[in-house]
């Protein structure tokens, strides 16, 4: 399944020869994820970061109460992990979940670094990546200390407008730190103003 069209998919705006398309290959695995599986659970040891081909997926901590923090989505040619663990190799404090059936190409951090040092351009195209993934992050806390959850709801849909066609109610209000009352509210709010 996986070609050097994917390669080509992944690394947009990479200017790569064929030799460095068959090494980032090598490297590379293709998976099939079903709706509801967990690619990595809460106290286990993480060792990759996926790449989506298509489908959606989120990552998402389950508090000691039992209660659902979402922190992140991820859609077509989005990356996901939960990188507290791949990055500090302590365990996981998040959960990968498939929340719409999903084909992903997969990638351990050992091979990542081993192409860092074979493919040097790849620093630079993660190096990009990580600094806007920063930029976003920063962002979302900003706007969870500062704004209303109807000016949060507001921001998600204007910066990510086609998430919610994949996404169900509970895991957006998740998202924003909100009650899916609080959301439909809000909701129901805009959609008289409209």
């Amino acid at each position: 399944m996986l070609s050097n069209t994917i390669v080509t998919t992944i690394f947009k705006n990479l200017e790569l020869n064929k030799t460095e398309k068959e090494i980032i290959l090598s490297k590379l695995n293709y998976i099939q994820v079903k709706k509801g599986q967990l690619l990595i659970a809460q106290n286990h040891d993480v060792k990759d970061q996926f790449f989506v081909l298509n489908g959606c997926l989120r990552t998402y901590h389950l508090d000691d109460l039992g209660k659902e923090h979402t922190l992140q989505f991820a859609i077509k040619d989005w990356w996901i992990s939960d990188y507290i663990a791949l990055w500090t190799s302590k365990k996981s404090v998040l959960n990968v979940e498939c929340i719409q059936d999903a084909e992903l190409v997969k990638i351990s951090q050992e091979d990542l670094e081993q192409l860092f040092l074979e493919v040097p351009k790849l620093n630079l195209f993660f190096r990009q990546k990580l600094q806007k993934a920063f930029v976003r992050q920063e962002k979302r806390i900003l706007s969870n200390l500062t704004k209303s959850a109807k000016e949060r709801y507001l921001d998600f849909i204007r910066v990510y407008p086609d998430f919610e066609k994949h996404i169900k109610n509970f895991h957006i209000a998740s998202y924003l730190g909100i009650t899916t009352e609080s959301l439909s509210r809000i909701r129901k709010e805009i959609s008289l103003k409209a």
